[in-house]
């Protein structure tokens, strides 16, 4: 769908709009209406150009999503959501990166498709859409285009998943909370759980359900990330019904048991240490409770060690 969209001139289209957007933006769920094009600056810390952290050919993504030539992940600065527990934080709450321009942007892609990655992998993209869709169609007018991952909090409008529609091929979305109560706290998100569960819908319904290749690369679909956290403020067993009864137990979920106290969570009690090897436990048995099967967890660990992902199962 995505070369019909570019060949039509309806990607070009849909960028323009986005672009149009950010003169009282309206990208995220916020809705911040700040002029962005005259240089105002959102909640979510971005102005008018395109901010990059990073881009690399990454190993440590989901199997599908890395393969066995990494996923090219651009890591973008800025984050619509404010977790208190953001292990990228440096990138994500304190804006480091550098200014890019669109052509720069589109020669990434170049950069990470010679590099022979599997796919782009925009991590936290939401508040440049504009920028993306106009280096992605760059991109294309190269010949450098990939399939495109879209790494999201699972936070995301209405308006910005129809432009994503047809051009999206593997959606890697959060699950964060259950509640709102915490997800305000937490995050300063207090309509978080209401709206991802919409996106998340919204999502399956533009990608279904996960498709690999022969190699067993991602070629389509969704995946649904789950962080546990302490004391159960991520409300995991609620988060795992959510995904079976609304999306289904074919659903491929990434539980994951990688929490730390990173950057000011240690100013929550609540927050201020792992989770237990019973959190776990209980997070795995929700997990098998609602019957989702497809997907990966992660090896619990006592230490901050780096933790390897385990495959559940797989059709």
């Amino acid at each position: 769908m995505f070369v019909s969209l570019a060949e039509s001139g309806e990607l070009e289209r849909r960028a323009a709009v986005a672009r149009e957007s950010l003169s009282a933006c309206r990208l995220c769920p916020r809705e911040c209406g700040v002029d962005r094009l005259a240089g105002e600056v959102g909640y979510c810390g971005a102005g008018p150009t395109a901010r990059v952290y990073r881009h690399m050919a990454h190993p440590g993504e989901e199997p599908p999503i890395s393969g066995t030539r990494g996923s090219g992940t651009i890591f973008w600065s800025h984050c619509t959501m404010s977790c208190c527990f953001c292990q990228n934080y440096h990138m994500s709450q304190l804006g480091e990166g550098t200014d890019r321009t669109i052509e720069e942007l589109s020669g990434m892609v170049g950069t990470l498709r010679d590099a022979g990655c599997h796919n782009v992998n925009h991590v936290s993209p939401t508040q440049f859409l504009p920028h993306v869709l106009e280096s992605l169609l760059l991109a294309w007018r190269a010949g450098a285009a990939l399939p495109l991952v879209w790494n999201t909090s699972g936070y995301e409008s209405e308006f910005a998943l129809g432009l994503l529609d047809g051009v999206v091929d593997i959606y890697l979305s959060d699950i964060r909370y259950s509640s709102d109560d915490a997800a305000r706290e937490f995050s300063d998100t207090p309509d978080y759980t209401p709206v991802s569960r919409a996106a998340l819908v919204e999502m399956h319904r533009q990608v279904g359900r996960l498709k690999v290749d022969a190699d067993g690369v991602a070629s389509r679909g969704l995946i649904v990330r789950h962080l546990v956290l302490p004391n159960g403020h991520a409300g995991t067993r609620e988060a795992m019904r959510f995904i079976a009864r609304r999306l289904g137990v074919e659903t491929y979920v990434s539980l994951m048991a990688q929490y730390y106290p990173a950057f000011r969570a240690r100013e929550f009690p609540e927050l201020a240490r792992k989770i237990t090897r019973e959190e776990w436990t209980e997070a795995l048995e929700a997990l098998e409770d609602e019957g989702l099967e497809n997907g990966w967890v992660q090896q619990y660990s006592e230490d901050l060690s780096p933790i390897a992902g385990t495959e559940i199962a797989s059709d």
